[in-house]
């Protein structure tokens, strides 16, 4: 069972890629020719190796049928226009049927859905719980769904074609005009005709969008008339709302613990006001949204009811830039400070599929370099944290697999695989010991964080007090390249320092009195201290008096535990 005394750490991935065991990929390969992973790959043994990160949760990204080149018609789904879909495989975001999976994933595309719930099934008998992608803002150009229940009618089924918008229909129309793609070639012998074109889903109302727009997707209509001043009609209540609920409902019931709600700024905050009450009154998930706005933060916590918010242009981009050394250490503490009383419900990570690797070139060329990162994302409150797969393995992201191009990034469009994962499941079976040695090395520390993360009260539970102020004119400690904080609970702190220099250095880290007084630490008192990367423990004191001293590894830090008898 999950340990609720630490934090929610979730472990972000990929079913497409995780098992993929073909080596020899074709840039823009077909899934017969580069394979594709399955729900089935996520045996209890792997599912337990997840686990010993400390993960909680489990986001399993792309499970929902989505548009893709790949001809599953035998199979009674009808075949995507080639022309309307990024990448052969298709990207996870442009929705076919919200109440099917990816018959990629399964092993037997008849019996999906079973697999997909055994699935669940495994992931919470490993002791974890799920969450996966709800998008609400589009979906893909030819949707249809073949699996969703008698009751429900189809997205567009009713809607009024001759109007742009109407509160009543599910899509936005530009009238009298065909959809204009004309930068696709394909070998299909007809080009992908659509009339009256659909508005596109990054908000392009424009019968002709351009190739960087989400053009294999439609944008869903909630009863705002983005053209006619961005006004909203609510009542009555817009029908997407009705088939939205219905679609989050289906997966709740199926025993989904959480959604990730993609772009979810991208839909009007009352929808939300309304939605999530509505589906918690049964059943018992969380709801973490895709935001980039920060004015729209406490818009979409205190109106919205989500339960936590992308931390992306505020501790993300912070951190990104401190690793790269384009920023002080010091940005970090206005960073927080920036969101005040929403850092709780914020949700740290250093990479997910949008972002590139941390390893990459485009980055910081160094899986080590994560390390302070992930010091700092992990421990610095109580809010969760997450990891993408392979993150922890060093993995560098630097194929040009297809579509998506060489970029630093693992590609969501492409059948292709993520090596670093590749050699830990297929070469290693799951064995640490048999990675290389830097590989094993990384593997090591992020599980040290995240197990300590995820279980101790001190993490999960404890205040936060951020000591830079105190750090900022001292001559034994370089505050551009070092952030420390403490963090306190019950009898126990935590003194948490991370290195973002690649060289290592010794420091003596100034402790404000005011901090003793705020969160209640006796100074001069003896404790027992753990150092909690090396496992060592040692009796000493922490007082405001003269600087802690302390050795900082190259890209790295020191965590260390005091408790008080």
């Amino acid at each position: 069972m999950i340990d609720d005394s630490g934090k929610m750490v979730i472990y972000q991935v990929l079913p497409r890629l995780f098992g993929n065991k073909t080596k020899n990929l074709v840039s823009g390969g077909t899934c017969s020719e580069n394979g594709c992973g399955k729900f089935s790959d996520f045996t209890m043994d792997a599912l337990s190796h997840i686990r010993e990160l400390g993960v909680t949760h489990i986001w399993y990204t792309g499970v929902i049928e989505h548009a893709t080149q790949t001809d599953y018609s035998q199979y009674g789904i009808k075949r995507d226009h080639p022309a309307i879909v990024k990448g052969r495989a298709g990207s996870p975001y442009a929705i076919k049927d919200y109440y099917d999976v990816d018959p990629d994933l399964a092993d037997s595309v008849p019996h999906r859905m079973e697999e997909f719930q055994s699935l669940l099934e495994r992931t919470h008998n490993a002791g974890m719980k799920v969450i996966m992608d709800f998008v609400p803002n589009h979906v893909a150009r030819e949707y249809h769904s073949d699996a969703c229940p008698p009751y429900v009618s189809d997205f567009g089924y009713n809607d009024d074609v001759s109007k742009s918008f109407s509160p009543h229909n599910n899509f936005y129309y530009i009238p009298n005009q065909p959809l204009m793609i004309d930068f696709i070639d394909t070998d299909e012998g007809e080009s992908y005709t659509e009339y009256p074109a659909k508005a596109t889903g990054n908000d392009c109302f424009s019968f002709s969008p351009g190739k960087d727009d989400w053009y294999e997707t439609v944008k869903l209509n909630y009863g705002v008339d983005y053209m006619g001043g961005r006004c909203g009609y609510f009542d009555p209540m817009p029908d997407t709302w009705l088939k939205m609920k219905d679609v989050l409902l289906f997966w709740a019931q199926k025993g989904v613990d959480g959604f990730r709600c993609d772009m979810a700024e991208m839909v009007p905050v009352e929808f939300w006001h309304w939605v999530i009450p509505q589906v918690k009154a049964y059943y018992n998930v969380i709801f973490i949204a895709e935001i980039y706005n920060p004015s729209e933060y406490w818009n979409y916590i205190n109106t919205g009811n989500f339960d936590y918010l992308y931390d992306k242009v505020g501790l993300y981009d912070t951190l990104r830039s401190v690793m790269v050394g384009n920023s002080s250490a010091k940005a970090i503490t206005h960073c927080w400070q920036s969101v005040g009383g929403m850092q709780k419900r914020m949700l740290n990570f250093l990479e997910n599929h949008d972002e590139q690797r941390i390893a990459s070139v485009f980055f910081a060329d160094s899986a080590l370099a994560g390390i302070p990162g992930m010091i700092v994302s992990a421990l610095m409150n109580t809010n969760p944290v997450m990891i993408y797969f392979g993150q922890e393995l060093g993995e560098r992201g630097m194929q040009a697999e297809g579509f998506s191009g060489l970029d630093g990034r693992t590609s969501i469009f492409d059948y292709c695989c993520v090596p670093a994962v590749q050699s830990w499941v297929d070469d290693a079976a799951f064995n640490d010991e048999l990675l290389p040695d830097e590989q094993r090395q990384l593997r090591n520390m992020y599980k040290t964080i995240l197990r300590f993360a995820s279980a101790d009260p001190v993490v999960g539970k404890g205040d936060f007090y951020d000591v830079m102020y105190a750090n900022i004119n001292n001559m034994y400690m370089d505050a551009d390249k070092q952030y420390a904080f403490v963090r306190k609970y019950g009898n126990s702190v935590l003194l948490v320092i991370s290195n973002f220099d690649k060289e290592s250095r010794d420091i003596r880290l100034n402790l404000p009195a005011e901090m003793f007084k705020t969160l209640g630490i006796e100074e001069n008192r003896a404790a027992e201290v753990e150092d909690i990367l090396c496992g060592r423990k040692n009796i000493s004191t922490l007082t405001s008096e003269w600087g802690y001293q302390v050795h900082l590894p190259a890209y790295g830090g020191k965590i260390l535990k005091f408790t008080y008898k």
